[in-house]
């Protein structure tokens, strides 16, 4: 395991700025403005998921009902991936129009040592967007990436073998998506690889199929906004985690987006989640994980699926 530099690391800066009538106002607007933009963006990914419905199943559509509990599996599924890809373009535009008015209305001269957490989704482009826009050096603008994968990861992994998910290790790297990538050569219990006792782990020539695990963490979005239209806590509590690190100067490692041009043979300008060291400068540390050769060609695969869209972004 090797920690590479993250970047100078910035001393911090807590200059006393008192909160003005005009101060209060401007973030006031801020917000009202930013949601409505969010608020347009979701219209917009709904739009997108009923016209892919329409023209991919009209029977289904035309059924009338809108309740994706009472579909067949098929017509469920083709709702959810058509919002999850409805929902993608439309994010992109939401992310770029926020970012652009954030820098437009100086919000960093408000908070100029400040630290980005990207949360929205897609959020690995959308932490290349604030990482262009915002100027700021890379080890203060984080994407949430994979840090909720990693701890459904440990979570469901802890389920299994019946321990507490705080003593099982493990990691989901890259894309926070379905092009993630679960790091079985590294999942270990208190220092005993699966991966000795398990050799074909994760793999499809696994007999006890350990892959349902990932296929697990992937899914849980989708049946989240199945069930209740919208997923809330699970990323408040990753997010809060991540903040706490940084506010209390933690230098916890998460599994947190960053930029990796030049890590496991990636050569695209991109973001995606590897372990990073979070203190009050922000990233402090890359730790560059030891991956099998099929994990670390996974993690290239999910680079290009990435870097394919976000090439179309213009600046």
């Amino acid at each position: 395991m090797e920690a590479a530099d993250a970047g100078a690391a910035e001393p911090s800066s807590r200059p006393e700025a008192s909160a003005s009538a005009d101060d209060r106002l401007f973030l006031v607007k801020g917000g009202i403005f930013l949601g409505s933009v969010a608020a347009a963006g979701m219209l917009a990914g709904f739009a997108t998921t009923l016209s892919l419905a329409k023209k991919k199943s009209p029977e289904w559509f035309n059924k009338g009902s809108m309740a994706t509990a009472a579909l067949p599996e098929s017509g469920s599924s083709l709702a959810l991936r058509a919002l999850g890809w409805g929902s993608l373009y439309a994010w992109c535009g939401v992310g770029v129009i926020s970012f652009a008015v954030w820098k437009a209305l100086g919000v960093h001269s408000y908070s100029p040592c400040c630290k980005l957490i990207v949360v929205s989704n897609p959020v690995d482009i959308l932490t290349y967007v604030a990482w262009k826009l915002s100027a700021f050096p890379q080890n203060r603008v984080i994407g949430s990436g994979c840090n909720l994968d990693t701890a459904r990861f440990r979570f469901l992994i802890g389920q299994r073998l019946s321990i507490h998910s705080e003593s099982c290790h493990g990691w989901i790297l890259g894309e926070h998506g379905d092009s993630s990538v679960p790091v079985w050569s590294g999942v270990n219990i208190a220092g005993v690889p699966l991966k000795e006792l398990n050799l074909d782990i994760g793999t499809d020539k696994d007999p006890e199929q350990w892959k349902n695990v990932h296929r697990d963490v992937v899914a849980s979005a989708y049946e989240i906004i199945k069930m209740k239209g919208y997923t809330s806590w699970a990323i408040g509590l990753s997010v809060a985690d991540l903040t706490e690190s940084i506010l209390k100067n933690l230098r916890r490692v998460h599994p947190v987006s960053t930029r990796i041009k030049g890590l496991y043979g990636i050569n695209e300008e991109v973001f995606l989640s590897v372990p990073c060291i979070l203190g009050e400068s922000g990233i402090t540390d890359l730790i560059k994980v030891k991956l099998a050769p099929e994990e670390e060609a996974r993690l290239q695969k999910s680079a290009k699926t990435l870097w394919d869209i976000q090439k179309e972004l213009k600046f």
